[in-house]
C-alpha cells in the first residue's frame, strides 16, 4: 500500500496501536486474566464497568503516529486530549511505552503488572476513568470538558521550541469554552511562543446523541475553521492499514508546515500571524469494537461510548463477544510469555525524555523558576493620620506588577491576564513595560498593542482561565484581575483546576506549581453605578468549599495590605489565591510595616481605632475594604451615640483565620480567638461578601451565638456607593445601632440611637433622590481619634 510506511514499519505502528487498544479494553473489564491464557470467566470482569471506549482508539491511533514524528524528527511533544474520559489510552500507551513503570514501580511491564494496571483502573482507591493528575504527561484534568485547547495554548506561551498536539472531541468541540477557544491563534508570536496542532476528533456521537460538527456539509466545517484563521487537513477512513499510511502522509506534511511557519517567522524576525495548520479526524466511534451487539449496531453509534458491553458477568454471549473482542487484537504477538511487550514492537516508541508521558513540560513544578520580585515596600503609602489619605489600592498594585513584569522579562515567565478588564481595573501602569498581546489586524487608534505583549485580554473569562492554567502547569507564573461579578464565569474551571492542584499534591513525582491568583476588583459595594448585575460577591464561598490545603483567601483594607497580599502570593505555590480589593479611591489605615505585620497575622485588633482597654463592651469586626470603612465611621457615631461604650475594633485579612485551626491551617486556636472576639461580648461583623460564610467559618467557636454578621444581602440596583450599604443594612448607622442594641453597657441609650438612626435614614434617602450622590456627610467623612 503507497505512503510512507515501509512494510515493517506498518506493520510495527499497527501492532503497537492493537497492543495500546488491548490495554484500553482490559482496563475497563478486566480484574483478572490478563493475558487471556485460560478462557475469560464472570470472575475475570470487574462487578462494575466504568470508563469510554468510544473516543479511545482513536486517541491511541494519534498517539501512536505522533510518537513517529518525535523519534523521526527528535520533537519536542506534549499530548493533550479533550475526551477527558479517554484516560484508558493514554494509561496504555504511558504503559507500553515506559514512562507509567518509571513513575509507579509496581506496575511492572509483566503478567503481574498488567493485572494491577487493569485492576486500579476506575477501582476504589485505584485511578480515575479520566485525564487525571495520576496520568503521566496531562495537564488537563479531564472530568469536565471544555478546556483542551486553552491549556494547549497557555502552554506554549513563551515555549518556542514546544508543540502540543491537542485532541478536541466533537462532543467538547460543542462547548462555549471550547468554541470561543480557536481564536486563540490570535495571540500566539510564531517567534517566541510554539505552536499548537489542534486535531478535531470527529467520531460522530455522544452520550447519546449526534454531534454538530459530524453531521454539517464537509464545506461548511471547511469554511468554519478556515473562518477562524487556520489551514484544515482532512482525514476519514476506517480501513486500519489505509488510515495509518494516510496519517503518517498527512502529519509528515503538518509537522513540516508548523517548521516552515517558525523558521520563516524566526529567520525573517515576521510575526505576522500565520495559519497555522489543523487536522480533522474523521474515526468510527469505538473504532475496533464490537460491531453488533444483541443485534443492534455498536461501533460507529452512540452506543460505544462508554461500556460497549454492559451485561458481560451476567450474560454469556456478552462474555463471548467480549473475549472475541479482545482476541482480535491478537495479543499473543504483542505480549511476550510473561507480558512483557515485545522488544522489536516497544523499540518504535521515543526513548528517554522525548517520550510524551515523560515530557517535561507536563510536569511544570520541574521548570518552575522563582519570579524576580521587586520590593514591595518601596510601594507604600504614607497614610498620615489613618484614613486621611485617599488612594486607588489597584492603581498602586498596578505600579507594582508593572515593575514585576520588568524584571522577569529576561526569563519570560510571567504574564497578566484579564478579560477585557486590565485598565478598567486600574492595572494600566503595567502597559509601560509590556502591550497587549495582540496578533491580529490594528488600526491607527489601537493602543498598547503588541505582538510581543505579555498581558492576556480578551473579552473572555473562559479564555483567561485557561490559558492561565496551561501557562501555570507548564512551569510559569501568572495573575488574573476581573470583575468580581463575573468570575462566576468560570467557577466550574476553577473547580477542575483546585481539584487538579489537590490530587497532584498527593503524588509526589508532581512538582509544585506556581499559586493561580484572582485579584477581583470592581467589586460588589462599588458597582453602584453599574447595577444589580455586577453585584454579587459569591465566589469568596465558592473558593472557601475547597480543601483548607488548596485556597487562600484575603480581603485586604488597604492599599499596603493589598501590597503585601500581592507580593505573598506572587511568591506562593500549588495555591488559588484569591484577593479582593477596590479600584476606587480609598482610605488608607495602615503604615507599610504595620501593613506586613496586619497580613503576617491575618486578623488583628486596631487598638488606635478602639478605646475597650482591653476589656471591651462590643467587638467592631470588618473583612473588606468597604465594610472596614463603614466599621471606622459606625466607631465614631458610636462615640455620639453612646460615648461611654468601650469599642474594639478587628480587622481582618485573611478570611481563613476565622476558622479553627483544625478546620485551616491559618485559623486560629481557641484562645486567640477569644482574646480578640471575646467569650460572651457582642460582635457586629462588617464583611465583603454573604453573611453565612462567617457563620459558617466560625459556628463551632464559643462566642458564636454573639456574632452579628452584616454583608451582602442580594439587595442591588443603580444607585450610589453609600446606598450599597444602606440597602444591604452594612451602612455605617446600622453597625452602630446594632452595636448598642447588643450591647447590655448601653442598651438604655437603645430608644435614642433608633430615632437617631430613623432620621438620618429618611434624610439619605432623600438626599441620594434628589441629588443623585451620598449626602456630604458621608462623601467627606475622615476618621478622627477624637
Amino acid at each position: 500500500m503507497a505512503g510512507p510506511l515501509s512494510d515493517e514499519e506498518l506493520g510495527k505502528i499497527d501492532a503497537y496501536w492493537r497492543a495500546a487498544n488491548y490495554l484500553s479494553v482490559g482496563q475497563i473489564y478486566l480484574k483478572d486474566n490478563p493475558l487471556l491464557e485460560r478462557p475469560l470467566t464472570r470472575e475475570d470482569i470487574k462487578p462494575r464497568l466504568l470508563g469510554h471506549f468510544g473516543t479511545t482508539p482513536g486517541l491511541n491511533f494519534i498517539y501512536v503516529h505522533l510518537n513517529r514524528i518525535i523519534r523521526n524528527h527528535r520533537a519536542n511533544m506534549m499530548y493533550l486530549i479533550g475526551p477527558g474520559h479517554g484516560a484508558p489510552g493514554i494509561i496504555a500507551n504511558t504503559f507500553l511505552e515506559g514512562s507509567y513503570t518509571e513513575l509507579y514501580p509496581n506496575i511492572e511491564r509483566n503478567r503481574d503488572g498488567m493485572k494491577r494496571l487493569f485492576r486500579q483502573f476506575s477501582w476504589p482507591y485505584g485511578v480515575p476513568s479520566h485525564d487525571a493528575p495520576e496520568v503521566p504527561g496531562s495537564i488537563s484534568e479531564g472530568g469536565e470538558l471544555g478546556y483542551s485547547l486553552l491549556h494547549a495554548y497557555g502552554a506554549v506561551l513563551d515555549n518556542p521550541d514546544l508543540i502540543v498536539p491537542c485532541v478536541v472531541g466533537d462532543g467538547e468541540a460543542e462547548t462555549g469554552a471550547l468554541a470561543a477557544s480557536w481564536h486563540s491563534n490570535k495571540f500566539i508570536n510564531p517567534i517566541t511562543d510554539g505552536a499548537v496542532l489542534p486535531i478535531l476528533h470527529l467520531n460522530g456521537y455522544k452520550i447519546a446523541n449526534p454531534t454538530v460538527l459530524a453531521r454539517i456539509d464537509p464545506d461548511e466545517l471547511d469554511s468554519l475553521f478556515k473562518g477562524y484563521g487556520y489551514k484544515p487537513y482532512v482525514l476519514e477512513g476506517d480501513d486500519p492499514k489505509d488510515m495509518h499510511q494516510r496519517m503518517a502522509e498527512v502529519l509528515d506534511t503538518l509537522y513540516a508546515e508548523i517548521q516552515r511557519i517558525q523558521r520563516h517567522a524566526r529567520e525573517k524576525n515576521d510575526p505576522t500571524r500565520p495559519r497555522w495548520p489543523m487536522l480533522v479526524l474523521r474515526t468510527p466511534k469505538g473504532w475496533t469494537g464490537p460491531k453488533v451487539v444483541d443485534g443492534k449496531p455498536v461501533e460507529g453509534t452512540w452506543r460505544a461510548h462508554q461500556v460497549p458491553l454492559e451485561a458481560v458477568r451476567d450474560n454469556p454471549e456478552h462474555l463471548k463477544i467480549l473475549e472475541a473482542w479482545l482476541h482480535s487484537y491478537r495479543p499473543r504477538e504483542l505480549f511476550d510469555a510473561n507480558g512483557t511487550f515485545r522488544e522489536e514492537l516497544a523499540d518504535i516508541a521515543p526513548k528517554g525524555r522525548l517520550r510524551m508521558g515523560v515530557n517535561v513540560h507536563a510536569n511544570g513544578g520541574q521548570l518552575l523558576v522563582p519570579l524576580v520580585l521587586p520590593g514591595f515596600r518601596d510601594y507604600a503609602i504614607d497614610p498620615g493620620v489613618p484614613g486621611s489619605r485617599q488612594v486607588s489600592a489597584t492603581k498602586v498594585l498596578g505600579g507594582y506588577l508593572r515593575d514585576v513584569m520588568r524584571h522577569n522579562l529576561g526569563t519570560r515567565n510571567f504574564r497578566m491576564f484579564a478579560p477585557d478588564e486590565n485598565a478598567s481595573n486600574r492595572l494600566q501602569d503595567v502597559y509601560a513595560v509590556s502591550g497587549k498581546s495582540w496578533d491580529a489586524k490594528q488600526e491607527p487608534t489601537d493602543e498598547n498593542l503588541s505582538v510581543d505583549g505579555r498581558v492576556m485580554e480578551v473579552l473572555s473569562e473562559h479564555l483567561c482561565q485557561g490559558w492561565l492554567e496551561g501557562y501555570l502547569l507548564t512551569g510559569r507564573h501568572g495573575f488574573f484581575s476581573c470583575y468580581e461579578a463575573f468570575i462566576h464565569i468560570i467557577d466550574s474551571m476553577f473547580n477542575q483546576h483546585a481539584k487538579w492542584i489537590k490530587s497532584a499534591r498527593e503524588l509526589p513525582w508532581r512538582k509544585p506549581i506556581a499559586s493561580l491568583n484572582y485579584l477581583l476588583s470592581s467589586h460588589v459595594w462599588r458597582q453602584d453605578h453599574n447595577g444589580f448585575s455586577h453585584q454579587d460577591p459569591g465566589f469568596i464561598d465558592h473558593v472557601a468549599n475547597k480543601k483548607a490545603d488548596t485556597v487562600r483567601i484575603y480581603l485586604p483594607p488597604d492599599a499596603n495590605t493589598l501590597l503585601s497580599v500581592a507580593d505573598h502570593c506572587l511568591r506562593s505555590k500549588n495555591y488559588v489565591n484569591l484577593i479582593i480589593a477596590g479600584k476606587q479611591l480609598a482610605p488608607v489605615w495602615l503604615d507599610m510595616p504595620s501593613a506586613v505585620r496586619h497580613c503576617a497575622a491575618g486578623i488583628g485588633a486596631w487598638d488606635w481605632a478602639g478605646n475597650d482597654d482591653g476589656d471591651p463592651d462590643v467587638v467592631m469586626a470588618c473583612a473588606g475594604d468597604v465594610p472596614t470603612l463603614e466599621t471606622l465611621a459606625a466607631v465614631t457615631l458610636l462615640r455620639e451615640w453612646a460615648p461611654e461604650l468601650k469599642v474594639r475594633v478587628v480587622n481582618v485579612v485573611d478570611v481563613f483565620t476565622l476558622a479553627p485551626v483544625s478546620v485551616h491551617p491559618h485559623g486560629l486556636n481557641e484562645e486567640d480567638f477569644n482574646r480578640l472576639f471575646t467569650t460572651d461580648k457582642p460582635v457586629v461583623f462588617a464583611f465583603h461578601g454573604y453573611p453565612t460564610l462567617v457563620h459558617k467559618l466560625t459556628y463551632n467557636r464559643a462566642n458564636h451565638a454573639n456574632i452579628h454578621v452584616h454583608g451582602f444581602k442580594e439587595e442591588g440596583t443603580t444607585t450610589t456607593p453609600f446606598d450599597m450599604t444602606v440597602l444591604n443594612d452594612m451602612d455605617r448607622f446600622t453597625l452602630a445601632l446594632d452595636a448598642i442594641r447588643h450591647s447590655k453597657a448601653v442598651r438604655h441609650r437603645l430608644e435614642d440611637a433608633e430615632q437617631r438612626f430613623s432620621e438620618v435614614r429618611q434624610r439619605h434617602k432623600l438626599y441620594v433622590s434628589e441629588h443623585g450622590e451620598d449626602m456630604p456627610e458621608v462623601a467627606d467623612w475622615k476618621w478622627s481619634a477624637r
